[in-house]
């Protein structure tokens, strides 16, 4: 366990404290576990701890390839079903002529209500319709108490069985990457084709995130599966590090949202 702790982040402590709760639980109990909803570097956390420990575990988050999910830790002996993970999906319809919607809208009111954000998943989107999943606790106060974005009203019903799951065409271009280190502005100056030192600018004035969280430390090192934006050249996601050249250079093979 300690051998694969040390390989993550200071910052990440924290999670991966909570992670190994979870692991102890499961063990002490014999039965699953259910998480929030993780990002997609938590997920890689949570897998790498809860193999070393010898149990399973399995994601759901209801959309196709879906970037937020539940997690279920569970022993051998258990077979997990759809229910375990007590996901619904909720979903708004809004006249388009008159009004846009975008993803932050909708996140900045769940935000607003003092829902934390392991609650909730997933938001799609496409014209006069929105969808998102969340905890199946969270259903009845979200369909009472979400009733605006931003100034327009809205009504939060639970999707029917009838009505199709929003499907986003997501395509990631894969790209191999050769950088000296793995350090954020030596990424980010690899992955936007600039000099370092406007990579440095770009993080200095808050320009990059990392797991939608603004880094702003050049020296900040990237790992597997974290997921980058740069404001104006897009979201990349590092899929893995395949290792060194033979002049010590390090290889990463990097998906681009098209």
């Amino acid at each position: 366990m300690e051998s694969i702790i040390q390989h993550f982040r200071r910052d990440e402590q924290p999670f991966i404290e909570m992670v190994i709760g979870w692991t102890r639980e499961v063990e002490d109990t014999y039965a699953p576990k259910l998480t929030g909803f993780l990002d997609p570097r938590q997920i890689f956390i949570l897998g790498s701890i809860v193999r070393s420990s010898g149990l399973q575990f399995e994601v759901h988050g209801v959309f196709t390839e879906p970037e937020r999910q539940r997690a279920l830790i569970y022993p051998e002996y258990y077979e997990p079903v759809p229910e375990d993970f007590q996901v619904t999906v909720l979903s708004m319809k809004y006249p388009a002529k008159f009004m846009s919607l975008e993803h932050r809208d909708i996140l900045g009111s769940l935000m607003a209500l003092g829902i934390d954000r392991s609650k909730f998943g997933d938001i799609r989107l496409e014209e006069g319709i929105a969808q998102f999943a969340a905890a199946e606790e969270m259903k009845d106060y979200l369909k009472t108490n979400l009733t605006s974005i931003g100034k327009s009203k809205v009504r939060v019903e639970e999707l029917s069985s009838s009505e199709a799951l929003i499907i986003m065409a997501e395509t990631w271009k894969e790209e191999l990457h050769t950088i000296s280190s793995l350090r954020l502005d030596t990424l980010v100056a690899s992955l936007v084709n600039c000099p370092r030192q406007k990579a440095a600018s770009l993080i200095q004035n808050d320009k990059v995130k990392v797991n939608h969280v603004v880094r702003n430390q050049q020296a900040f090192e990237v790992n597997e599966s974290d997921i980058l934006s740069v404001r104006g050249s897009g979201r990349f996601k590092v899929i893995s590090i395949e290792g060194r050249t033979r002049k010590d250079k390090i290889r990463l093979l990097i998906g681009k949202l098209e």
